[in-house]
């Protein structure tokens, strides 16, 4: 049990560094309440709840993983290393990937509900 007890604390801990150095963590956590904010006033079904709620887990994690590849990328050689530029742009890759298929999903789920709020 206190295996998993430091295990908890070391990723509250990287997840409290993110959210104090990483202004796109910042900005996933803003547009997250957003869109949860966006839901209860559109009154969202169950299903598009889930959907919502998994693209915003989707984001973090991402996002997480994203930082600690810059992060161990500019520990390994903080010089212009071509490998780990790729490796980098290819997280940064990843988190647009996933910010492309969220904007969408967030399309199709909100816009036919604000248009039936604005008419």
């Amino acid at each position: 049990m206190k295996y998993h007890a430091k295990s908890i604390k070391h990723a509250l801990e990287g997840l409290h560094w993110a959210f104090k150095t990483q202004p796109n963590f910042r900005v996933h956590i803003i547009l997250s309440i957003f869109s949860i904010i966006a839901g209860i006033i559109c009154m969202i079904a169950y299903e598009e709840w889930l959907i919502v709620g998994m693209f915003i887990m989707m984001g973090f994690v991402i996002e997480t993983i994203n930082t600690a590849i810059e992060q161990l990328g500019d520990a390994i050689d903080k010089d212009y290393n071509i490998i780990i530029k790729r490796a980098k742009d290819l997280g940064a890759g990843a988190m647009f990937i996933v910010a492309i298929g969220a904007s969408i999903t967030a399309a199709i789920i909100f816009l036919p509900k604000i248009l039936v709020i604005l008419s």
